[in-house]
């Protein structure tokens, strides 16, 4: 995907499947910057990174508060630039920062509250109220990417998983989403999806055959 598309001057931010090394140096080549989640996958990085926030202090701090949709949200965003706990930060191309969002969640209707913790690393030196910008603006088009997905592919319904097949068919279905959402016909994504499997000249119009 990275191969296919311009991202010079673009700020590219993956979730945690995606926070490989190969795949930091490749943004970088291509003269973008990135932002990559670390999960469980990373084991190592994410306790390096856990590290840090527990014995260093962050370079800067930043908190918003949201009240919408019946919910109530805090989120805290953390920024360390200070790299010494992060073993083989220079693998990592381009490194300079690490990143913390702490969120709480008030539901009004039910009176529950959700914390989370979320973190990153980062080829930026921003600040952390720019990070908190970027990383909402990617969670914003992943909720609205995982509804049409589910709407439109019935994704949340699939029994794909053995290996790597979930993540595979997931790669197939927003292939073939950007390739609909293309299409200038005005019908639903789900309409559009039907006409491709009935018609086929249609179908030939989307592939751009």
């Amino acid at each position: 995907m990275l191969d296919a598309i311009f991202i010079k001057d673009c700020i590219i931010t993956i979730d945690a499947m995606g926070c490989q090394i190969a795949i930091a140096k490749k943004v970088i080549k291509k003269g973008g910057n990135y932002i990559l989640a670390v999960k469980g996958n990373q084991k190592t990085l994410q306790q390096n990174i856990e590290d840090s926030f527990r014995f260093l202090k962050p370079d800067d701090v930043s908190e918003s508060l949201d009240a919408e949709h019946g919910r109530v949200e805090e989120r805290t965003c953390s920024v360390i630039k200070n790299l010494e706990y992060i073993e083989n930060s220079k693998d990592w191309k381009d490194i300079k920062t690490i990143i913390k969002i702490d969120s709480s969640r008030y539901f009004k209707s039910t009176k529950k509250q959700e914390n989370s913790t979320r973190i990153y690393i980062s080829s930026l030196d921003v600040s952390a109220e720019n990070f908190q910008e970027y990383i909402r603006s990617h969670w914003g088009i992943e909720n609205k990417l995982h509804w049409c997905l589910d709407v439109g592919f019935r994704e949340d319904a699939s029994r794909k998983r053995t290996g790597d097949r979930a993540q595979n068919f997931s790669a197939i279905n927003k292939i073939a989403l950007t390739m609909l959402k293309k299409d200038n016909l005005k019908a639903s994504i789900m309409t559009k999806r039907l006409n491709a499997g009935w018609n086929e000249a249609y179908l030939k119009k989307i592939l751009e055959f």
